[in-house]
């Protein structure tokens, strides 16, 4: 077999949190080398969002289930880029670079002196990704920008939620990933009109075109028929029934979506052909639009009746759409991607060996090894001599010199809080968390669920968990 196809690639990655480390976690599983580039005094903020187990140790920076699963397969080195210094050694590894990632605001890189002008006369071959919230130009180019607030600024969390109540947010902050792997996507493409031409591009990607970019439909129907899409909660303008039901003990639900008549008719063969599905109107689509209220109560009364992963399998055995809605316990035990590798499991010096997705969850077939042998997350600085020494030729001396003006560094200068007191803002996070819905409970079972997830740590079967996954869920 070959290489992976981004073998020879390097990748500069100055970004964090999500969007940016996400896009290059894809690169670097691809084959690419990334080199992600952090300073002791601003790590990378998502070393703070998470601690492993909630318990915080004296390397909580390292810790990060967040960071360790968005920044694996890379290597980590320090800079202080507000050090001319430090942007020199920069610009000296940009030479040598193929790409550059960033997420800042559009004011920083030409405060670094590191705008697309100067990188571009450094190195022509060289692709900057800028990964921003609204775009390098616009009247909200410099405006600080969450995935939080673009995905209201974008136009999706309008049409989220239910008639009667307002704007919803979804689970995760979506034009971050949406960006996040776009980028990569793009980047690749870049590459390959650079095999082409031998010139570099830089790439301007704004989350809130994105965003807006993916709810089209609305705004198609907005340009050609003058209409304002509202809130329709889980139900669709063109199927029915369409939505989530309760299934058996009340904690549990199934989504079904009838496409077409075909599949109401299948629908109805499931349930047996109850008297109130037998009603000629529903027999087409306007029909079933019209009481389609009629018609999820009386369904639910059907699903609350079986375990979300019963009546999964009955209406897919009758030809109906429907999927559990599963938790995310039951998504890391579930037989269907287990079998299918979604999980690796990596041996992380400072949390131990835990599962992790694939970012690249596609299998290649000229390079089955991709994904398969991912490594840890680097800790902060990790690889400051292999790199800075290794790629640069920089000598013990100057190595020593420059951690001695704090431009590299291995430890964060951070203010370290006493580990009780973070315990207790921990402990606090985890109560606002549940009372706002974010967490229901703490799995008392997880250390088992992560040893069903480990082959070699002589993994029970599904079948052997205290709890049934693929049955109840329970």
């Amino acid at each position: 077999m070959g290489k992976l196809p981004l073998a020879g690639i390097r990748v500069i990655d100055l970004s964090s949190v999500f969007s940016g480390p996400l896009c290059t976690r894809v690169l670097a599983d691809l084959g690419a080398e990334v080199i992600k580039v952090e300073s002791i005094q601003r790590p990378d903020g998502a070393r703070t969002l998470t601690t492993a187990e909630n318990d915080p140790q004296d390397d909580q920076l390292n810790r990060s289930a967040y960071f360790n699963k968005l920044n694996m397969n890379k290597r980590g080195i320090t800079l202080d880029l507000t050090n001319p210094e430090g942007r020199e050694i920069l610009k000296r590894l940009i030479m040598i670079a193929d790409v550059l990632v960033e997420n800042y605001n559009p004011r920083v890189m030409p405060r670094f002196g590191l705008d697309y002008s100067v990188l571009s006369k450094l190195r022509p071959e060289l692709i900057l990704a800028s990964l921003s919230g609204y775009g390098q130009e616009g009247p909200w180019a410099q405006w600080s920008a969450f995935g939080y607030d673009l995905e209201y600024a974008c136009g999706l969390s309008y049409i989220s939620g239910y008639a009667d109540g307002p704007p919803g947010k979804q689970g995760i902050n979506f034009t971050d990933p949406w960006a996040g792997v776009l980028a990569a996507g793009l980047i690749v493409a870049a590459l390959h009109q650079r095999q082409r031409t031998g010139k570099g591009q830089w790439i301007d990607l704004s989350q809130r075109d994105i965003g807006s970019s993916y709810i089209g439909e609305t705004l198609m129907d907005c340009a050609m028929n003058g209409r304002v899409q509202g809130r329709i909660g889980n139900r669709h303008p063109s199927m029915a029934p369409h939505g989530v039901y309760r299934c058996a003990g009340g904690r549990e639900w199934v989504a079904i979506a009838v496409a077409n008549d075909g599949q109401w008719r299948s629908l109805r063969a499931a349930l047996s052909g109850p008297d109130w599905a037998q009603d000629p109107q529903f027999d087409t689509l306007i029909g079933r639009l019209a009481k389609q209220d009629f018609i999820d109560q009386h369904l639910e009364a059907w699903t609350v009746q079986r375990d979300h992963y019963t009546a999964m399998r009955e209406l897919q055995a009758a030809g109906v759409p429907a999927g559990a809605v599963l938790v995310n316990r039951e998504v890391m035990l579930d037989p269907h991607l287990r079998e299918r590798g979604l999980y690796r499991i990596v041996e992380n010096p400072n949390v131990g060996r835990r599962p992790y997705a694939r970012q690249t969850p596609g299998w290649f077939s000229a390079w089955p090894e991709a994904g398969k042998e991912p490594r840890p997350a680097p800790t902060i600085g990790q690889h400051n001599e292999e790199v800075l020494g290794g790629l640069l030729g920089l000598g013990d001396e100057d190595l020593a010199r420059l951690a001695d003006q704090q431009i590299i560094g291995v430890e964060a200068i951070v203010e370290k809080l006493p580990s009780e007191l973070v315990r207790q803002i921990l402990k606090r996070r985890q109560e606002d968390q549940r009372r706002v819905g974010k967490i229901e409970t703490i799995d008392p079972d997880y250390r088992t669920v992560l040893a069903a997830l480990d082959p070699e740590k002589g993994s029970p079967s599904v079948s052997e968990l205290p709890f049934s996954v693929g049955k109840s869920g329970k």
